[in-house]
Parts: C-alpha cells; sequence; structure tokens
C-alpha cells in the first residue's frame, strides 16, 4: 500500500473508532445497540426489499414471534347483568404458536491494497466507499439467504453452496418447518406444479388465484404476489406477442400486467426464477440479536490486504405462517410448456 493511501485510510480507521467508542478497532470489539441500528438501518437503505419487510432487533437467540397478527375477531357483547358473568378477552395475536431461532452469522470480507491505491487517487472518501461496498454484500446476502436458505451449518460452502443455503434458514425453509402444507408441491402429476394451458393452472393469474383462496379470509390485507423471473417472464412475453402490436393495445397490455390474480407482484432480488408466494411484506421479517455484532479491522501485510471480519446473531421468520401460501421450487417442482408445446420442462 502507497504511503499516501495507508494515511488516508489510515485516517478512516481513526474516526471509526471514533465512531464506535473504542481506542481502536484492531482488536474485536462489540458494537454499542445504538450504532448497531445505525449499521442495520444504512443496511436496509441499500435493498429495496429489505425496506418492505421487517428488520427487527430482538433481545434473546429464540423465542416467540414478536409480531404476528390478528388472527380472529375481537369485538363482541356481554350481558354481565346478572352479577356472575364475565367478560372474556381474546389472544387476537396468537404469537404463542410461532418460534424464532437465531444463528451466528459471519460476514468476513477484504480489500487488496492495490484496490485502495487505485481508489485513493481519485476518490477522496474511500472508507465512506469501503464501508457502502460492504453494506451493500450484506444487504444482498439477507435477501439471498431468506429465499434460498435451508440449514444453518457449522462450515459453510460456498462452492457447493453459492447461493448462501446453509447460512441461515430462510422463509422458504421456515414454512416447511412450520407449515408445510402452506407450500404446493404438486399437483394432478406428484412432484410436479404445471403452469399453462392443459396444466394443473392455465396461467399465473389462475395460479396466484388459488395461492390467494389458501389464506384465511381475515389474513388477506395487503397481499402481494412474489414472483421469480422465468415465471413472469413467460408471461409477459405471451401478452405482448398476442396484444402489443399497437400503443392502444400496449396500454392495455401494461395494464393487466400490473397485477397477478387480482394482486400487485414484484420480483424481489434473488427470488428463484420459479418461485411464487402470495403473502404481505410485512409478514417477512428478519430478526437481529441486539448488541450481538462484533467487528475486527485487521492489517494484513503477508496478503496485501486488509481483512473485516464482522459477526452478529440473526434469523429468518415469518410472522403468521397462515398468511404465506406457495409454490415449492427446490425439487424442481414447477413445470412450464416445453418450446414444442407437446410437454412440460
Amino acid at each position: 500500500m502507497k504511503f499516501a493511501t495507508r494515511q488516508t485510510f489510515g485516517a478512516f480507521l481513526v474516526q471509526l473508532a471514533q465512531n464506535y467508542g473504542v481506542e481502536n478497532v484492531h482488536t474485536q470489539f462489540s458494537v454499542t445497540p445504538e450504532l448497531e441500528q445505525r449499521f442495520q438501518d444504512k443496511i436496509v437503505e441499500k435493498e429495496d426489499f429489505l425496506r418492505k419487510i421487517n428488520v427487527v432487533g430482538v433481545e434473546e437467540l429464540a423465542g416467540k414471534n414478536v409480531l404476528g397478527s390478528a388472527n380472529s375477531p375481537a369485538s363482541g357483547r356481554t350481558d354481565t347483568s346478572d352479577g356472575n358473568t364475565e367478560r372474556q378477552p381474546r389472544n387476537i395475536l396468537g404469537l404463542e404458536e410461532w418460534a424464532y431461532q437465531l444463528y451466528k452469522t459471519d460476514s468476513d470480507v477484504y480489500i487488496e491494497y492495490g484496490t485502495l491505491d487505485a481508489w485513493a487517487k481519485k476518490i477522496p472518501n474511500l472508507g465512506e466507499l469501503y464501508t457502502a461496498y460492504v453494506q451493500q454484500q450484506i444487504a444482498n446476502d439477507r435477501v439471498m439467504i431468506g429465499w434460498h436458505g435451508v440449514e444453518a451449518a457449522a462450515n459453510t460452502d460456498i462452492k457447493t453452496h453459492p447461493l448462501l443455503q446453509d447460512v441461515n434458514k430462510g422463509w422458504f425453509q421456515y414454512m416447511r418447518e412450520k407449515l408445510a402444507g402452506n407450500l404446493l408441491t404438486g399437483g394432478a402429476t406428484p412432484g410436479e406444479i404445471r403452469i399453462g394451458p392443459g396444466g394443473d393452472y392455465e396461467n399465473l393469474d389462475d395460479a396466484a388465484h388459488d395461492l390467494r383462496q389458501g389464506i384465511p379470509t381475515y389474513l388477506r390485507k395487503d397481499l402481494v404476489v412474489l414472483v421469480g423471473e422465468e415465471l413472469i417472464g413467460t408471461r409477459t412475453g405471451t401478452f405482448y406477442k398476442k396484444w402489443g402490436n399497437t400503443p392502444s393495445e400496449k396500454s392495455g397490455v401494461d395494464q393487466a400486467l400490473s397485477l397477478i390474480g387480482g394482486m400487485p407482484w414484484e420480483t424481489p432480488s434473488f427470488i428463484p426464477d420459479r418461485a411464487m408466494v402470495v403473502t404481505s411484506y410485512k409478514n417477512l421479517s428478519i430478526y437481529h440479536q441486539s448488541g450481538s455484532w462484533r467487528r475486527h479491522l485487521k492489517d494484513k501485510p503477508e496478503k496485501d490486504r486488509w481483512e473485516d471480519f464482522n459477526s452478529r446473531n440473526e434469523g429468518y421468520v415469518v410472522e403468521e405462517p397462515r398468511a404465506f401460501t406457495g409454490m415449492e421450487f427446490k425439487d424442481d417442482n414447477v413445470k412450464m410448456p416445453n418450446a414444442t408445446g407437446d410437454g412440460w420442462q
């Protein structure tokens, strides 16, 4: 690392230590809950989907879900005039049924001296740029794990699990363990969900409507369809091929495509290509244990780089599993018509 770069990066590290209220950042330190929350907020800002769901600080590694939803009517009337009958309050949250579990999660990164030297030539606030990159990647990882995570392995292997399947249990895995019946695994053909003419569902709207029907009426508020790129791409292409030849037709197509099964939809980052979920944004959560963030920055001259070790305890939660329905994807369950239209793939 060049002398000028080391001075600039060194000043950033001094400022970082002051921000964290520690003597230096070269030994592991705990981040105060207040600063941790600020850092969490910055991570959330980096990913649009995280801004729509819940990212919640909790005190314990395990416990009952924090948010939940109203799961039964609360209003009524009781005649107490006989002097013996009492009014009976109801527990409308039902949080006692669903639990969460947090796991230690590491986000360890490094930046090479050469990269810092290159930045220092043109970027005066290279420390801020570096921090933004780290926050962005942690945000990306969180969403990826949310869709693909199936276990919290003692030793993760990114080569075997490039979608971070072994880092934590995501939302689909939460459903598999808590309420597997709300995940459709097959239709007329066991293990296959066929979407297209002659299949289990004629189109995505048909499928989304059926998933919606699987959610109790009192839990259907603010529902959205979260759908994979391949499924939505096929739907969009079909619409434009048939009806997108004139401006008026295109306008009608755009309007028709704005909803799936009468619900707004989104393709979140990293959602599996053939996944489909009907739920509300606020039914999906990431919990982190307040005060659990640890950090340690280390100069590693023998490898010409700076290393940055981060860890915290976090987990994924579906607040009210009965308000989440979806199509299983992990066993290649969802099928669409093949190119010749005489089979499924």
